[in-house]
């Protein structure tokens, strides 16, 4: 017997760059903490102030052209931390088309 369940709430988030609403688990969270420093959380559940980016490689090149972290956190954001989320981006989108 089959019971009539809600369906369960999708979380969605909107990607800086391309300014469109996401599902949370296509995206990649970025945080800042207090100490400012800044990392990507594959968790999603790590302290601090969070920006999403979608997993789409292009948007992470449009997010190193537009210093688009830059201004999302009010801080000079290095260039290796923007290759470090391009190579993230790519390495996500490349496991999940494996499945």
């Amino acid at each position: 017997m089959k019971t009539n369940q809600p369906k369960r709430k999708i979380p969605m988030r909107k990607c800086l760059v391309s300014q469109e609403m996401f599902p949370k688990k296509e995206l990649v969270r970025i945080v800042k903490t207090k100490e400012q420093e800044l990392f990507i959380d594959p968790t999603g559940r790590q302290n601090g102030r969070g920006a999403y980016i979608a997993l789409e490689p292009k948007f992470a090149i449009q997010a190193k052209q537009k210093k688009v972290l830059d201004k999302a956190f009010e801080m000079k954001v290095p260039e290796a931390f923007y290759d470090e989320l391009y190579a993230y981006v790519e390495h996500q989108k490349a496991r999940k088309e494996l499945l």
